[in-house]
């Protein structure tokens, strides 16, 4: 699924703004599908200039108005073809993976401290996987409840690998192969 086909998705819940909807890929969404400003403004514009989505504005004092958006039928159409996909692909974009891969060329305290960060962002996630959990995810739907327990599980494999496995980065070799390649 693409950025337009999630928003729309995500409009099926009720209208929202951009800034609500951004405000949901950093929450719910935050552990598998990032979309950013730049990306979800420039789909909701698609969307409305297409006809998928309706768009209102709200004043607001002493700040420009506020767009609200809207899923239209046409919209829901949209959304529904692009659910009939067969085979959602599952790609990984990973630039701590990517920086992993060249740790022999970084010192031990730079791999500490890129590890150390890693488990303190997934300690955030499975806080927030609690929390939903805590809140008893009354209002989610099946769909839903996989979607967060499936990154609850991914979540606290990666955690218990970098526990397990993080000082392999740290071998005493990572020094001799730095001053090596440089």
């Amino acid at each position: 699924m693409d950025v337009k086909a999630v928003c729309l998705g995500m409009l099926t819940d009720g209208e929202a703004s951009g800034y609500d909807l951004k405000k949901q890929f950093e929450s719910t969404f935050g552990h598998f599908f990032a979309a950013g400003y730049g990306s979800i403004y420039p789909a909701l514009a698609s969307l409305a200039s297409e006809g998928y989505v309706d768009c209102r504005e709200v004043p607001q004092e002493g700040k420009p108005d506020r767009k609200v958006y809207r899923i239209t039928d046409a919209g829901r159409t949209r959304l529904l073809e692009a659910l009939e996909k067969p085979d959602p692909s599952h790609k990984v974009r990973s630039e701590f993976l990517a920086m992993m891969y060249f740790a022999h060329l970084m010192t031990r305290e730079q791999i500490d401290t890129i590890i150390s960060h890693r488990k303190q962002e997934f300690d955030q996630y499975l806080k927030m996987f609690a929390d939903f959990e805590a809140d008893g995810l009354k209002d989610w739907t099946p769909g839903m409840r996989f979607v967060c327990g499936f990154g609850k599980a991914v979540t606290t494999a990666i955690r218990a690998y970098l526990e397990e496995h993080g000082d392999t980065m740290t071998a005493k070799d990572t020094d001799n192969r730095k001053a090596a390649a440089g």
